[in-house]
């Protein structure tokens, strides 16, 4: 690898940073309009190994904030077309795409799951999940996962100002309809992590669609921008930078 690509990080991270940048393995769920950009900001500060799983295709609807999305990609698999960009910054990095959507299991299936059974192969799991039952699922079984960090990623739909852009822990966030659905989720499951889940989330009031106030909040179909969306990725990879630099000191 040429080291002069990671000059400006090395310059500001320290050598001893990017080889453990080299070094950890990190499964991205979810790489749409929070995880693409996420997956961008992780490889070009040095980041090494990456696992991206999502099953969805790119659609037009996607073209105004997610990363994988042009005109040109539009119908094929958001992993296969992030796996291609993300070896276009750095052709050493070991990118695996893998096309499927995380599914809700309960015990006795999750032990069947390879992205379950594995989670404690990885240093880190970030979760950009958009469905509640999947993230709470997926928080429960990463944190399960014994030296495995996990990170979460709340709502960033109806949101216009990512000045608002925040983190905070998942059980304490107050004011956003998702992290309250996957906590209630939990509760139903009977469970609740099995350690602090540090997510991203916006302090901004979720906003009425403003071509249309009478669209309930709740409506499957949210409007988001890049604008807000790329932040809460950019923001999840500085919490993973930021716990790699903690726990140099």
């Amino acid at each position: 690898m040429n080291n002069e690509f990671f000059s400006r990080s090395e310059a500001l991270l320290g050598a001893e940073m990017m080889e453990a940048l080299r070094t950890k393995r990190v499964i991205l769920f979810g790489v749409g309009g929070v995880g693409s950009w996420c997956a961008e900001a992780l490889i070009r500060t040095g980041l090494t190994h990456l696992t991206i799983v999502d099953g969805d295709m790119v659609q037009p609807s996607n073209i105004n904030r997610q990363l994988p999305a042009t005109r040109e990609t539009l119908s094929r698999p958001k992993v296969e077309v992030l796996r291609e960009r993300l070896l276009t910054i750095n052709p050493d990095a070991e990118i695996v795409a893998v096309h499927k959507m995380y599914e809700p299991a309960d015990q006795s299936q999750s032990c069947k799951d390879p992205f379950i059974f594995h989670l404690s192969s990885f240093n880190y799991v970030i979760d950009a999940i958009d469905s509640v039952a999947a993230k709470a699922d997926l928080i429960i079984n990463a944190t399960r996962a014994r030296g495995t960090k996990v990170f979460s990623s709340m709502g960033a739909a109806l949101r216009l100002d990512p000045t608002k852009v925040t983190t905070g822990e998942l059980m304490s966030v107050k004011g956003d309809a998702l992290a309250k659905a996957v906590r209630a989720r939990m509760k139903k499951m009977g469970l609740h992590p099995y350690k602090k889940v540090k997510c991203v989330y916006s302090t901004e009031q979720a906003l009425r669609p403003l071509s249309n106030p009478s669209i309930s909040q709740d409506s499957p179909v949210k409007g988001s921008l890049m604008q807000v969306t790329a932040v809460f990725g950019c923001t999840l990879a500085s919490l993973l930078i930021d716990d790699m630099m903690q726990k140099m000191k």
